[in-house]
């Protein structure tokens, strides 16, 4: 029984949550691909956790509050035991290296992809789901290791197309940071030191005005949501943002300096020793990163704007030792696969965001097999040389047109066509679609098409002139 309007369900997508295109889903491909390409050649191995992981073993870093689902996705299992979609990649590392320390090479060094998810409130490109891909040290407390990983991190957007000046591996140490909470009375069991450090890093987003009420008293957005200040008094307030003040006198603890030595000495400039980096997770112990894009793009308005940060790391030596009852050094540098896919893709034009698969069309119904049978060999004979050209046959119902405006819909390069003259003649027609676009829009027949035959050619039907021909369009 059909369903009424009224119990239908309505097609909706939950806030903080994206569908994915193909132009999307071949970028990001692609963009991982060399990411890991760059984390392997520095000796990083790939390994998988799940996607669930027992609410405690993740521990309390992001959500904050006494609820186990207060910033993460939870639920119960049938033993009443708490699980929990996890909210990094991180924290199911340290639990991995820490259930199996004993057989784990020491130091470890491993990388790792995959979806994350956040009970956060969404907001313009912050989503409750993304993707992160991940590199890691365990085992080695050297500053050495914290160099390494931000050198690799500007190897990373390099390989990704991005000149140096176009972006910044940005460094601080949470050790300047806790010196500074220490001094305006913030100890280390004083529950505003994370809000503090929460204010702090939203320098990039927030004018120092706003970053002061979120120091002090509170603020309020734009859609009338407040968010809870840390209570500071004007003169702590003032102390705080002078961190943030590129006139003032920089910060530099012996952990900072030396990575700052090892980068320079490498011939890194742009690894940049930055005492106003925070990254917001509480389980930084040392040095922190951010990686940033320095050049603009437009909005949606049409108005320049910096695309900011694309990911970011730090150490943290606590994180494994939660599950020994003693710190082992681990470091690590996180992409936000999505942030920086979005960032390609607004330095790309729509030529450059990948082809479709070419389209053979099926201009008679009872000639079906040979169809197939051309589709088939067609798709063997392009990809014969290790290329990757996708090929498939029509198999809707509609005509010409509508053929062509789903070969068009597809990014399609170009259609074969060979109707039942063109088969007794040893004939096939060859479209290029990227020439012959507008024509194609208003044919309505095969009359009208072979009068035109815009961006068209004939060529012999064996299949290797249809796949010369098709290989001179795809040049």
């Amino acid at each position: 029984m059909a369903k009424t309007k009224a119990n239908r369900p309505k097609a909706r997508l939950p806030r903080g949550f994206a569908d994915r295109t193909p132009a999307e889903i071949r970028r990001t491909a692609a963009m991982m691909d060399t990411i890991r390409d760059v984390y392997e050649r520095w000796g990083f191995e790939p390994v998988e956790t799940p996607f669930i992981e027992y609410a405690d073993a993740l521990g309390k870093f992001l959500p904050d509050e006494d609820r186990p689902n207060e910033g993460v996705f939870a639920f119960q299992d049938d033993d009443e035991q708490w699980l929990s979609l996890r909210y990094d990649l991180t924290a199911p590392l340290a639990r991995m290296v820490a259930e199996n320390f004993d057989r784990t090479p020491k130091p470890y060094k491993s990388y790792r992809a995959g979806w994350v998810f956040r009970n956060e409130k969404p907001g313009p490109g912050r989503f409750r789901q993304f993707m992160q891909f991940d590199a890691d040290i365990v085992g080695a407390a050297s500053p050495l290791a914290d160099a390494e990983i931000c050198m690799m991190a500007a190897d990373t957007m390099e390989a990704l197309g991005f000149a140096r000046g176009e972006y910044a591996i940005r460094v601080n140490s949470r050790k300047v940071l806790d010196g500074l909470l220490s001094e305006i009375g913030l100890e280390a069991d004083d529950p505003r030191r994370l809000t503090v450090l929460r204010a702090i890093d939203k320098a990039d987003k927030f004018p120092l005005p706003e970053i002061a009420k979120l120091l002090g008293p509170g603020r309020e957005d734009e859609s009338g949501d407040f968010t809870k200040g840390a209570g500071l008094d004007e003169a702590q307030t003032a102390k705080v943002l002078s961190l943030l003040d590129p006139t003032a006198d920089r910060r530099i603890s012996d952990d900072l300096a030396a990575i700052g030595e090892i980068v320079a000495r490498c011939g890194y400039d742009s690894v940049i020793v930055d005492p106003s980096v925070v990254r917001g997770l509480e389980y930084y112990t040392g040095a922190v990163f951010e990686a940033e894009l320095t050049f603009e793009i437009k909005d949606d308005n049409g108005r320049p704007m910096r695309f900011g940060s694309v990911g970011g790391g730090g150490r943290y030596d606590g994180l494994v030792g939660r599950f020994r009852g003693e710190d082992v050094p681990a470091t690590g540098f996180s992409v936000g696969v999505s942030r920086l896919a979005a960032a390609l893709a607004a330095r790309e034009t729509a030529a450059e965001t990948g082809s479709g698969p070419v389209i053979v069309t099926v201009m008679d119904r009872e000639a079906v097999p040979q169809y197939q049978k051309l589709t088939t060999e067609l798709r063997a004979a392009l990809n014969a040389d290790g290329a990757k050209v996708p090929v498939e046959m029509y198999i809707g119902d509609s005509g010409m047109k509508a053929q062509l405006k789903y070969a068009d819909r597809r990014n399609a390069p170009c259609v074969v066509i060979q109707g039942s003259n063109e088969r007794e003649a040893g004939k096939v027609q060859i479209k290029d679609l990227a020439a012959g676009k507008r024509a194609a829009e208003e044919i309505d027949n095969r009359e009208d098409w072979v009068a035109a035959r815009p961006a068209q050619v004939e060529v012999d039907a064996d299949i290797a002139s249809i796949a010369a021909a098709i290989r001179n369009i795809l040049q």
